[in-house]
């Protein structure tokens, strides 16, 4: 159990919470430093996959919220290769710190929705670039099957592995709603297969979405809680352009409730007192491009600056990570 700032023999003492480190959440940065004798950075790969989505096998039109390329960083892209993103990625980090090390991050799209043997060829060309550690794979928890998590299980054992599952909503009717093609017990089903093989497991998951609420919210961070998920990534709903949800926002904008930075402040420091200590919270906000993003403005908030609000926040409610977590029964 945590505890606030004290005094103790006229010393003033810091507070200690169940992660091991201060800070009144489980944050990403300190908990890879332990981890990880020094700084790691990720550096995005466009590994050329795609999604079941997307080609057909599910749908076409892709998720209504995605557009990958709100989120690509310039020096990533397919046609480049592999090989090439990693360097281009790691000259451009190592100008700011020389010494780091990197994982890949195959971000774009499903990263594991190709057969096996591809699957291996791109991973290992990645990993066979100087100073990758390690590969973190963002993927669909529908594209996971027990030939690719025993290799990745294999894989685990020479280099670290990250398997991190898009899960967005624990609520079937609103994963219908956004086209994911989807239900909650697949993803609970990927991600315990993912932990039971001993690769560290994240989920992506978003808050905001049409059709939910604060009710909502709050018993996602107890339904995550309840899955042996090891990193968290949250972030608000945006409306980008050339989705589908674009269209449906500019013909139906009331049926779309977009949080301000204080209202979704007040969501987060209210989930995060309702999930499980142990899961590590690696970012709050997304921050798609100006030209992209339709709404809602926030102005240059960045993750970081949101961050710190949502420490400020959580110590002037003298409240933590877990407070009123109840694990499961």
């Amino acid at each position: 159990m945590g505890r606030g700032i004290g005094m103790l023999g006229g010393l003033v003492m810091s507070a200690v919470y169940p992660w091991g480190h201060e800070g009144r959440y489980n944050d990403f940065s300190r908990a890879f430093r332990q981890r990880f004798p020094g700084r790691v950075q990720k550096v995005s790969v466009d590994g050329g996959f795609t999604c079941p989505n997307r080609d057909g096998t599910l749908a076409l039109g892709g998720c209504s919220y995605c557009n990958n390329r709100s989120f690509n960083p310039d020096y990533c892209r397919e046609a480049v290769g592999i090989a090439a993103q990693v360097r281009a990625g790691i000259e451009f980090f190592s100008k700011k710190y020389p010494s780091m090390g990197f994982l890949a991050y195959f971000q774009a799209y499903s990263n594991t929705y190709a057969p096996l043997d591809l699957l291996k060829t791109r991973y290992e060309e990645a990993l066979a670039q100087p100073g990758i550690l390690g590969l973190v794979l963002g993927t669909r928890p529908d594209c996971v099957n027990d030939e690719v998590l025993d290799y990745l299980a294999e894989l685990s054992q020479r280099c670290y592995v990250m398997v991190e599952y898009g899960v967005e909503s624990v609520n079937d009717a609103t994963l219908h709603r956004i086209h994911r093609g989807h239900n909650f017990e697949t993803s609970c089903r990927a991600i315990r297969e993912t932990a039971r093989r001993g690769i560290p497991t994240g989920a992506h998951l978003m808050i905001g979405l049409p059709g939910e609420d604060r009710h909502d919210w709050l018993q996602q961070a107890r339904a995550i809680s309840a899955l042996p998920v090891d990193h968290l990534k949250l972030h608000q709903l945006q409306i980008v352009r050339g989705t589908l949800m674009a269209h449906e926002y500019a013909e139906h904008p009331d049926r779309f409730h977009l949080l301000s930075p204080e209202e979704y402040l007040d969501v987060v420091v209210n989930y995060l007192e309702r999930l499980a200590p142990r899961i590590v919270v690696e970012r709050f906000t997304s921050e798609a491009p100006a030209e992209m993003l339709i709404a809602p403005d926030w102005g240059s908030l960045r993750n970081y600056q949101f961050a710190m609000r949502v420490e400020k926040r959580l110590a002037e409610r003298d409240t933590w990570q877990g407070r009123l977590y109840e694990p499961a029964k």
